[in-house]
C-alpha cells in the first residue's frame, strides 16, 4: 500500500469515465506513486468526490487521501447503514461531522461509531501537486492503465 495515497494500485483511480475526469478536473497527483484522484470542487454545491457515500470500504479508501488533504487531517472512513440495512461508506474528518451527519439524516446509523479505517496522524509529502493535467500527461496516465 501506499504510505501516501493509500493504494496498492497506482493507476486505478479515475473509477468513472476516467478520461473525462483527467481532462476535465482537478487531480490530486500522489507525490509517491503517482496517482491521480479526483479533488474537483463543485462550485455549485461545494463538495467533492470524498463527501459523498461509497458502496464499498475499499473504493472509500481511493479517496481518503483527498479528504486528509483538503482537511489537512487525518480523516476516517465510517459504515454507515440506512434503515433498510444499506451498507455504504463514509468520509467524516472527525466524529463531530459523523454525528452531525446522524442528527440530518434519521434513516442511517454507524453502529461502531468508529471509523474503519483511518491512518492515524495526517502527513505532508513533498513532491504532491494539485492541478489538472496536460494533454501529454493524460495520454501516458490512460497508457500505464
Amino acid at each position: 500500500m501506499c504510505k501516501e495515497c493509500y493504494s496498492d494500485k497506482n493507476r486505478i483511480t479515475p473509477l468513472l469515465n476516467p478520461l473525462d475526469c483527467l481532462e476535465n478536473h482537478t487531480q490530486y497527483i500522489c507525490g509517491t506513486c503517482g496517482r491521480c484522484i479526483c479533488i474537483e470542487h463543485d462550485p455549485n454545491r461545494g463538495l467533492q468526490r470524498w463527501n459523498f457515500p461509497f458502496r464499498s470500504l475499499e473504493i472509500a479508501k481511493l479517496y481518503l487521501r483527498t479528504a486528509d488533504y483538503t482537511t489537512k487531517k487525518a480523516c476516517g472512513i465510517y459504515e454507515i447503514e440506512n434503515s433498510k440495512g444499506k451498507v455504504s461508506y463514509k468520509i467524516f474528518p472527525g466524529n463531530e461531522d459523523l454525528l452531525l451527519f446522524l442528527k440530518k439524516n434519521k434513516d442511517k446509523k454507524c453502529k461502531r461509531m468508529t471509523p474503519v479505517f483511518t491512518v492515524g496522524d495526517y502527513k505532508e509529502y513533498p513532491h504532491t501537486e494539485v492541478r489538472k493535467l496536460t494533454s501529454d500527461e493524460i495520454k501516458r496516465y490512460m497508457n500505464e492503465r
